[in-house]
């Protein structure tokens, strides 16, 4: 397949592609931005950086460079560590006032106590005035107070960013959207270089557009671009990338492709091919968590040969009973039968999509449990054998086995349940020998008995909620794993802060089934404000294409609690305008307002019994 060589995206004008953060907020915005900015550029003088942007530059640039600085913690920049090639990245990406204001937000937020209590007036105080320039006496008043209020670490100085050495430099972004934008901001904040890749149908991408090298690999099916091993790999070495990130989806958990990435010589920022591997296959990873002693859910013991032995088993377990592929997941992958005749319907339906969808059309059988919880735990673990969970997100209102809204902390509010399901998503990672970012998946039914379902060998969709409300950035740490530093931080240093909603935006007709809804985007405004954050694939005047995943965001919400999360997200849903094609803002309105959700009445049925 021919390829195009990489070409610049410099973009010379920066603006917000969403137009949705008023000029007054901004303003202020900036002016905060600037005085830390300001307070930075001295610290790195006092430190003999010479390479740091002027002082009388700042009022210029720091639009663009301000949201880079503030991912860097307080005492970072009174090191003066990595901030001169932080303050110099905004060439590089055109940061819009939501990024910005993401960045305010987050740095402002994750210096709350560890407890979770508000900020005192004295701690908004110093937050205001943080890198102003202070004398001595009050510089250590400063440090002092400091190391009282923040919880055990910081928003959250990373390994890469700190004293060591950076063995990472140029990482392939293997993905599009906003998983692509996603994980190039995350590389820019970590003074790596990000290569992004499109197909045709996505060559101009905001991904593509923020990034200073976009390699073409190939026509608008997924199947001769994303999915195409050789042009992945054709662009990451005429790039002179060193590492490929998968982001998720497409071959994120394909151990083929990790394999070949390695073998190039590579680092796949991600879990060792053979982990993808025998966890992808679930009936092997259902043999590891019993041996683990993690439950899970009552099933076969290994793939279905035949339908009569399906029937068999079905029978054994009682119906309803779930067909799962072997060696996929997700919503495709699975259907339920709640007789024979849906049995054998679903038999050859999963094994059929098993074969073109996961190279396989092994499939087996788990018993449906009525009205469960679908509940995950983040972990992350690095080469060391360091084992982490970032606590547990609630994701069990879906569609088509997939999923819509997630939050985190899960509503259950079981104390005793949580800290078992989050204890035995540490021993399944384990058990796994895992290493990187990753999710343990579980099924709570009404008893709350809690099962293993499958473990995401990948980062997840919805790890924004994960990161608002433990102020840990996943892609970072993922960075950071890959480049052999162990984890910046232990698991007594990481809190839960808050709450906080995501919901995803689909180009799609929830009134006809969900089909998707491809076509222009002539209009999206989302209104921002305080708690939060967009994670945006899309620009007006794009068009989402029948080619590919119809999501054109993730609207991730913040709040001291979950009904202040709750609040601040149905205001800003309603206010939302995106068109002209079809989407399901309307069905997100109705699932914030009902009093199914906000009881916290949760299970993976929750949309049918939604009140119409």
């Amino acid at each position: 397949m021919g390829m195009a060589s990489g070409k610049a995206n410099r973009g010379s004008t920066h603006r917000d592609p969403l137009g949705t953060v008023q000029q007054n907020r901004q303003a202020r915005l900036c002016r905060f931005a600037a005085h830390f900015a300001v307070g930075v550029v001295g610290a790195c003088r006092r430190a003999s950086r010479p390479d740091v942007v002027d002082r009388s530059n700042i009022d210029e640039c720091v639009c663009t460079q301000a949201s880079t600085t503030l991912a860097q913690t307080r005492d970072e920049c009174v090191k003066g560590a990595s901030v001169g090639l932080c303050l110099q990245l905004g060439d590089r990406l055109p940061f819009t006032a939501i990024d910005l204001r993401n960045h305010l937000h987050r740095f402002r937020r994750h210096w709350c106590r560890a407890d979770g209590a508000k900020e005192s007036g004295r701690h908004r105080r110093n937050l205001r005035t943080a890198g102003a320039p202070h004398g001595k006496r009050q510089r250590s008043e400063q440090r002092e107070r400091r190391e009282q209020v923040k919880p055990e670490g910081r928003y959250h100085a990373s390994p890469m960013s700190a004293n060591r050495t950076r063995k990472l430099r140029k990482v392939l972004i293997a993905n599009r959207g906003e998983i692509a934008a996603r994980v190039l901001r995350a590389c820019h904040e970590e003074g790596v270089e990000g290569v992004t890749v499109h197909s045709d149908a996505d060559s101009r991408g905001l991904w593509v557009k923020a990034s200073r090298e976009s390699y073409r690999i190939g026509p608008p099916p997924v199947q001769e671009s994303y999915l195409k091993v050789d042009a992945l790999l054709e662009a990451a070495q005429k790039s002179g990338a060193d590492a490929v990130h998968p982001g998720y989806g497409l071959l994120s958990e394909n151990a083929a492709f990790a394999r070949r990435v390695e073998e190039a010589g590579l680092t796949w920022i991600g879990p060792r091919p053979d982990t993808i591997a025998e966890m992808g296959v679930k009936t092997r990873a259902r043999a590891r968590m019993k041996a683990a002693g993690v439950p899970v859910v009552p099933g076969s013991e290994g793939a279905i040969e035949d339908l009569e032995e399906a029937k068999r088993v079905a029978r054994e377990l009682g119906y309803p009973v779930m067909v799962k592929a072997a060696s996929g997941g997700g919503g495709i992958g699975m259907e339920k039968a709640t007789d024979e005749a849906a049995l054998e319907r679903a038999m050859k339906g999963v094994a059929e999509r098993a074969k073109r969808f996961f190279g396989g059309g092994a499939v087996y059988l788990e018993k449906a449990l009525e009205k469960p919880r679908h509940i995950e735990v983040q972990i992350l673990a690095d080469q060391h054998g360091t084992v982490v969970h970032l606590y547990e997100r609630e994701c069990s209102i879906q569609r088509r086995h997939q999923k819509v809204v997630e939050e985190s902390p899960s509503p259950i509010d079981d104390a005793s349940l949580r800290a078992k399901i989050t204890d035995a998503a540490v021993r399944a990672a384990r058990a796994a020998g895992y290493r990187n970012a990753g999710t343990v998946e579980f099924l709570v039914d009404a008893s709350r008995n809690y099962y293993f379902l499958e473990m995401n060998c990948r980062l997840q969709v919805e790890h924004p909620v994960t990161e608002m409300v433990t102020g840990f950035d996943i892609v970072r740490e993922q960075l950071h794993i890959a480049a052999g530093d162990p984890l910046s931080f232990t698991q007594e240093q990481v809190r839960q802060c808050g709450a906080a909603v995501e919901l995803r935006l689909y180009a799609e007709d929830p009134a006809r089934g969900f089909v998707p809804s491809p076509g222009p985007i002539q209009e999206l405004h989302i209104p921002s404000g305080e708690g939060v954050r967009l994670d945006v694939g899309y620009a007006a005047g794009d068009t989402v294409t029948p080619f590919y995943d119809p999501l054109i965001a993730k609207l991730v919400y913040y709040g001291e609690d979950r009904r202040q999360a709750i609040e601040r997200a149905l205001a800003s849903i309603t206010a939302a305008r995106v068109g002209p094609l079809k989407t399901n803002l309307d069905l997100h309105r109705r699932i914030l307002e009902s009093e199914l959700f906000r009881s916290g009445d949760l299970s993976t049925d929750f949309l049918q019994r939604l009140p119409k």
